[in-house]
């Protein structure tokens, strides 16, 4: 009987993984299955140009999979059941069971509310397709109105950022304005926060600093202090979180739901669970959490794939660095900044700005979205057999020709 690997989530880390496990490993003892809400790839870090008007390619997971050995169910994934492994789905069939002898958690983030009354009811948010679409119609009609909409971003996060510039590059007849809780760009060192802020200057963004919003309204958002802002769209970008199905399952996970592993990204409560990208709770090298970005989802997949294969063929696992170097912010389509990291996680003095920084960020899309596309580029003519205690049948040699 063939070892039965199922991934859930086909966003970065998850189709990044499940691309490479089918590279790796043979399938003459192993099958691949991947199990995602929709049937297109997202591109997440993207959303925001898509609500902005941008058309933002979103290609088909059969496509993505073409020419591997993957299976791919579209369907919604409602719980796990690690004593029994199996993973129970929801799709238009009615749904079932999905068992597994290996499971990979990469169902991603949310937004999260944070308890702030009205976010769900109100707000708009760049966090899945679907949201983003309907915050882009909603920027639609406010340009058919005319009078000039109010769009307000309430998060001064790197989403937070990106969002509202791109917005207000796009939308001129918009005003737009991004909420801090802090001073905006407090994680940016002092010459990239000076060039941030002549960026909101250059494209008309209101920047409102040191402002706790206590509540969200279908008109705006009520702050802390008493101040009422007024909106015509509330863009939601302050957090995000995991959902429940991890910790429904039984899997020890963090407060906010992230998975808690191993240097490994093995399940510290389940050793046959792995989390990647969003999902997973792990420190980095410097012993500071990694950020829910694209950069982790490919420090943490890479790990994974190195334990389960080495795992599963019985040789050493291999420790992938993880380390977090830069972060990359677009600002707008033409300006940008690419801040560079210490080892403590703090920023270092200098940056990047301008066009220069735009084409770094263009260039890290492009290749996380080449490199999800393209799962068996380089595939090896000898894939790995799994050892006999694994596969349950005789020995093998470890690199026998893939049938």
């Amino acid at each position: 009987m063939k070892h039965r690997i199922v991934v859930l989530g086909a966003g970065y880390a998850g189709a990044y993984v499940a691309g490479n496990l089918a590279r790796r490993l043979s399938p003459a003892d192993t099958e691949i299955t991947v199990i995602n809400a929709v049937e297109d790839f997202v591109q997440r870090q993207r959303l925001n140009q898509l609500a902005a008007g941008r058309e933002i390619e979103a290609p088909k997971l059969t496509d993505v999979f073409a020419g591997t050995d993957i299976r791919l169910r579209v369907a919604r994934v409602t719980a796990i059941a690690p004593e029994r492994q199996v993973v129970a789905v929801a799709d238009a069939d009615g749904g079932g069971e999905v068992g597994y002898d290996t499971l990979v958690y990469a169902l991603g983030s949310h937004v999260a509310g944070h308890g702030v009354p009205g976010v769900a009811e109100h707000a708009f948010d760049v966090a899945g397709r679907p949201s983003a679409l309907r915050l882009r119609e909603r920027l639609d009609h406010l340009e058919r109105r005319g009078g000039g909409g109010r769009v307000l971003v309430v998060g001064d996060g790197f989403t937070g950022i990106e969002t509202a510039t791109e917005i207000a590059e796009s939308r001129r007849g918009l005003s737009v304005a991004l909420v801090a809780r802090g001073e905006l760009g407090a994680r940016l060192s002092a010459g990239a926060r000076g060039h941030l802020r002549r960026a909101c200057d250059r494209l008309g963004v209101t920047v409102v600093e040191h402002a706790d919003v206590e509540a969200v309204e279908a008109t705006g958002v009520l702050c802390g202090d008493g101040t009422v802002l007024a909106s015509d769209a509330t863009v939601w970008t302050a957090g995000f979180a995991v959902g429940p199905v991890a910790a429904a399952g039984g899997l020890e996970v963090t407060e906010n739901g992230q998975v808690v592993v191993d240097r490994t990204m093995r399940s510290v409560s389940h050793p046959n669970v792995y989390a990647v990208g969003d999902s997973v709770y792990t420190l980095g090298d410097n012993d500071r959490q990694l950020p829910m970005n694209c950069g982790s989802a490919g420090y943490t997949g890479r790990q994974a794939i190195e334990a389960i294969v080495g795992r599963l063929t019985g040789r050493d696992v291999a420790n992938v660095k993880l380390t977090y170097w830069y972060n990359a912010i677009s600002l707008g389509r033409k300006d940008g900044i690419l801040q560079l990291i210490d080892g403590p996680a703090q920023a270092r003095p200098k940056y990047m700005g301008g066009r220069t920084a735009v084409r770094v960020k263009e260039a890290i899309q492009r290749g996380a979205l080449w490199g999800t596309l393209h799962p068996t580029f380089g595939l090896p003519k000898r894939r790995r057999r799994l050892t006999t205690a694994v596969a349950g049948q005789a020995t093998v040699s470890a690199e026998t020709p893939a049938t």
